[in-house]
Order: C-alpha cells, then sequence, then structure tokens
C-alpha cells in the first residue's frame, strides 16, 4: 500500500467543472460523428473469405439448433399428449 501512488487530485475543481461546459445539441452530434468516424477507421474489417466463413458457421449453428429445438418441441407435444391420454 505504501508503495502505491495517489493520483494527483486538482485543488480547484471549480476550474475544471468551467472548463468541461455542456456542448448545444448539433455541436455534440458532429462530435459524435467524428468520433465515430475516427473508431470506424481503427477498425480490422475481415476479408470476404473470412466473412463468408463467419456466415456459414453462424448458419450452420442456427440450423443444429433450429433442429434441436425441434426435437424438445416434438418430446415436449408426446408427452403432454400422453398425459393428456392418461388422465382421461
Amino acid at each position: 500500500m505504501a508503495d502505491e501512488k495517489k493520483k494527483a487530485v486538482p485543488k480547484n475543481t471549480a476550474a475544471v467543472k468551467k472548463e468541461e461546459k455542456k456542448l448545444g445539441l448539433f455541436k455534440r452530434i458532429g462530435k459524435w460523428f467524428r468520433e465515430m468516424v475516427s473508431e470506424l477507421k481503427r477498425v480490422e474489417w475481415p476479408t470476404p473469405k473470412q466473412l463468408i466463413n463467419n456466415t456459414l458457421v453462424a448458419l450452420g449453428v442456427m440450423a443444429v439448433s433450429a433442429v434441436v429445438l425441434a426435437g424438445f418441441d416434438w418430446i415436449a407435444r408426446l408427452a403432454v399428449d400422453t398425459i393428456t391420454k392418461l388422465a382421461g
């Protein structure tokens, strides 16, 4: 604990708050778009081959999930039909 350095805290927080004045609506929207474009330039986009591979994997997982869910639905329906026939 003694080795930890304390962070420098500004003594006059009122001066800091005045500098962080809230921008107008259109300036905030413009700032948001500029930051978004800046972030999108840093994105590492997949190659067409990676995109096709990832899409096929996703479609395969969805198909397997659909089959499993249909199987559970079929089993549940059989169970409910059997119970209703036994009940009368």
